[in-house]
């Protein structure tokens, strides 16, 4: 047994701790508000991330980053990735050498358009560290439907003992040394959701869908490669898998808040109504930058990047697209 801290009480921290628990490790969630931490020990439930789901009677609650870091074995970073850099900060002075630092999170640093693995190493340099990513709604792991993720580490050691923490009948963990590709897989496949739903919500159908997903894939893997991925990583688990589920999944808050676009509303409302945060909307940014940094052609990520940053219409989106250059596949 081991003792573990999830760093973000949001939907996907409080179902990985449900995770850990039926493993049988010692789990304290904490989270930056002390309502919030009352209201889970009070309901034992979540109902403002994860309504309806009971959380284990035996999970610890905080609302002390102290409290929540000292003795533990691993942090499990949970939270949003624009929140990642002040967390990280806040956790200076607390975390000793020997703690393993498991991101969970799927995106880029607003300031540096870091990876959150190179967020969290330049924080912690002497610390080993890991990421945990791949196709995973915290709505069904809180249910225990079976699903496949991947632990990916330059130290293939650390990432088994990502695996050993998680792995269990209805969550299969599979280790990966691409750290690059399995983080830009489930940063980059936000954006393509995003595009999916818009396109959903303007009255495209399944072969629309197919259409974005798979020349999505392919402007991931075009940049990835060249900021050092591996491209088969972007054909497993954190690539193909993330966006099969994001893509395509009512679970999804990147498509979601895509179909609503579509159908007319306004940015500002989307994010006010559904309350979580919408990942690939700052992904978008950020792409667009390092797709012109790199020489990358992203034309699916720029008009996503044009609708949410240059008033671009969006009803303009699939027809501007479908009337790109032919070319062969």
């Amino acid at each position: 047994m081991a003792n573990i801290a999830i760093i973000g009480a949001g939907s996907w921290g409080s179902a990985l701790a449900m995770v850990l628990h039926d493993n049988g490790h010692a789990v304290t969630l904490w989270s930056l508000e002390e309502e919030h931490i009352a209201e889970l020990k009070r309901t034992g439930e979540n109902p403002r991330f994860l309504p309806g789901v009971k959380l284990p009677a035996s999970l610890n609650y905080t609302a002390d980053l102290a409290e929540a870091a000292r003795d533990k074995a691993m942090l499990v970073l949970a939270v949003p990735s624009h929140a990642m850099r002040p967390v990280t900060k806040s956790l200076q002075g607390l975390v000793h050498k020997d703690q393993l630092l498991l991101s969970v999170a799927k995106g880029f640093d607003i300031e540096t358009h870091a990876r959150m693995s190179e967020l969290i190493a330049a924080t912690f340099p002497a610390n080993p560290v890991a990421v945990l990513s791949g196709p995973s709604h915290a709505e069904e792991v809180s249910r225990r439907v079976p699903t496949a993720i991947v632990a990916a580490s330059g130290d293939e050691l650390i990432a088994q003992q990502v695996q050993a923490y998680f792995n269990n009948d209805y969550m299969r963990v599979y280790v990966n040394s691409d750290v690059i590709g399995v983080e830009l897989g489930g940063a980059l496949k936000n954006i393509v959701a995003l595009a999916s739903g818009i396109c959903y919500g303007l009255g495209g159908g399944d072969n629309t869908e197919a259409a974005i997903l798979t020349r999505g894939l392919k402007e991931i893997v075009r940049l990835g490669s060249k900021l050092g991925a591996k491209e088969t990583t972007f054909y497993g688990l954190s690539g193909m898998g993330d966006l099969v589920v994001t893509c395509g999944s009512r679970h999804s808050r990147n498509r979601t808040a895509g179909i609503m676009l579509g159908k007319g509303k306004k940015l500002a409302d989307i994010q006010a109504e559904m309350g979580m945060v919408v990942e690939g909307i700052n992904a978008a940014r950020i792409a667009h930058v390092l797709a012109e940094e790199h020489g990358v052609e992203m034309p699916i990520t720029e008009a996503i990047y044009r609708v949410l940053y240059q008033d671009y219409p969006i009803s303009r989106l699939a027809v501007d697209l479908m009337r790109r250059d032919v070319k062969p596949e």
